[in-house]
């Protein structure tokens, strides 16, 4: 079982990649657009990214914010199941607290049996959202109670996940369905597949729990990009072999996105940033057109913000991009990157997609 579980997880190389290279989808609506305009660019990416050799698209969980389109991860999985073949499809991540356990295997027990052996389970602690959403989610105020018991809520799931519940737990006689229980059933033949668990972090907690489980680790870079090389120097070091992984594989979230040129690529990360800007200061909405963010007016500690956070995202012409890419992998020691293109139009971070891929060689359709 051990093989297997680290071959669904460790990814291949393509063309001149350093690393395997995959795509977070954070489903993003911009001005003037639908959800279901977003929902259809994903599906326009995923099947680019299969086409393309990218080894896996992951799904991240958000509420309550206008521009993301993301709250439902097993939802759109689901959707991108039945319109792609091969890729790896997953969350990054579903957040553990807001949900029962029982209810996430059987979510990711039936996007494994839609897709058999291509289906990740990318776990986070936070709430994706603000303190009153995540409150109305949980139906309880008690916040800090659910990151605090993370450990034991991963650790139940788990066991739903392998239905191995010992004799005499409360649980015991509850089966996730689909899952194991179905092979044990009269008659019963259930996949050899159970989607591998990632623990998915922007800090030191999950780095560390992720070692010392054997777990593969997650790191938010493209926000937390001054505790990359700590948390993933605390997850090597904290890394203990297991069923699941021999040796430590970590993946980062990268912020990157080409263009055909590079003043077309600050023009796009402007307006990405001026959308983080609103976020941050309690404003959430669409993302604003590139033309919005030029006439914006930033106050100067606005302006320092989106300095701050352009410098963490890998943006320009294909070779600038290959570049910053080649240049963090060399500095993080990642095992994979994980590729966010943050911008207003569905267009411009599918075709920035495309041309990270030919500035590295990967793989063109027959």
């Amino acid at each position: 079982m051990a093989a297997d579980a680290a071959e669904e997880i460790r990814g291949t190389a393509h063309g001149t990649a350093p690393v395997p290279l995959s795509v977070l989808d954070l489903v993003t609506v911009g001005a003037g657009r639908t959800a279901t305009d977003a929902l259809r660019t994903s599906v326009d990416i995923a099947r680019l990214a299969e086409n393309r050799g990218y080894h896996r698209y992951w799904v991240a969980e958000h509420h309550s914010m206008p521009g993301v389109a993301s709250s439902s991860p097993a939802v759109i999985l689901a959707h991108l199941a039945a319109h792609t073949g091969r890729i790896r499809l997953g969350s990054g991540g579903v957040m553990l607290p807001n949900h029962a356990p029982l209810v996430i295997a059987e979510q990711f027990g039936t996007l494994e049996a839609m897709a058999p052996g291509r289906v990740d389970l990318g776990l986070g602690r936070a709430p994706g959202t603000d303190g009153a959403t995540a409150a109305a989610l949980r139906r309880t105020d008690r916040l800090n109670e659910g990151a605090d018991d993370f450990p034991q809520q991963l650790a139940e799931l788990i066991r739903f996940l392998d239905d191995d519940f010992p004799d005499g737990h409360p649980y015991r006689r509850i089966h996730a369905v689909p899952g194991p229980v179905q092979a044990t059933s009269p008659g019963g033949v259930q996949s050899p597949h159970r989607p591998p668990v990632w623990l998915l972090g922007s800090s030191g907690f999950s780095a560390r729990l992720a070692g010392t489980l054997g777990l593969p680790f997650a790191f938010a870079h493209h926000f937390s990009a001054q505790n990359t090389v700590p948390a993933l120097d605390l997850y090597r070091e904290s890394f203990r072999p297991s069923a699941v992984l021999d040796a430590p594989y970590a993946l980062i979230g990268v912020s990157a996105l080409a263009t055909d040129d590079e003043k077309e690529a600050r023009r796009q990360v402007l307006a990405a940033a001026l959308n983080m800007v609103r976020l941050r200061t309690g404003r959430p909405g669409l993302v604003p057109t590139p033309e919005e963010a030029e006439a914006y007016d930033f106050s100067p500690m606005e302006r320092e913000f989106v300095a701050s956070w352009n410098a963490n995202v890998v943006h320009g012409t294909a070779d600038e991009v290959r570049a910053g890419l080649d240049d963090l992998q060399k500095r993080t020691g990642a095992d994979e990157l994980m590729l966010t293109a943050n911008a207003h139009g569905g267009d411009v971070r599918l075709r920035s997609y495309e041309l990270i891929a030919d500035a590295y060689g990967l793989p063109t359709p027959a």
